[in-house]
């Protein structure tokens, strides 16, 4: 009797996954860009990343008391979406990892709306072409 056993191993070297993993940012990402693009062209007016409140949000409207957190899919393990998948590789690292993300979002969260805050959640995969004008829609809609 043969078993046969998958191992998942990941496609690229160890020193061409720590290049592309370096290349990752924190600040200034494309789906971010494409929110503070639309909010400015809009005649919205915000500040970035504020030091002072928790969760550093990516995007604070101060005059709409509203703050816009973008969250990729993968960094934020975005339930039931395409874009997230578990790495095959390192995986309890990974989920220790991602369910520390997810718990430091719900903190952040709840503290801000508690100070008064209107918190607002655009995920990366709301801004594919086939989704981004109805996420703009229901941006605008909330910040109304």
């Amino acid at each position: 009797m043969y078993f046969y056993v998958a191992i998942m191993t990941d496609v690229h070297t160890k020193a061409q996954r720590s290049f592309n993993m370096s290349r990752i940012r924190a600040k200034n990402t494309k789906p971010e860009l494409l929110v503070r693009r639309y909010l400015h062209s809009l005649g919205y007016r915000y500040t970035l990343h504020h030091k002072g409140l928790p969760g550093r949000p990516d995007i604070v409207l101060p005059r709409y008391q509203t703050i816009i957190f973008v969250h990729g899919c993968f960094w934020h393990g975005h339930k039931g979406c395409k874009y997230f998948k578990m790495p095959g590789t390192n995986t309890e690292w990974w989920k220790a990892k991602i369910a520390a993300n997810r718990a430091n979002d719900t903190k952040a969260a709840g503290t801000l709306r508690k100070g008064g805050w209107q918190v607002i959640v655009v995920w990366e995969c709301g801004l594919k072409k086939d989704t981004i004008a109805n996420t703009f829609r229901q941006l605008i809609k909330k910040l109304k």
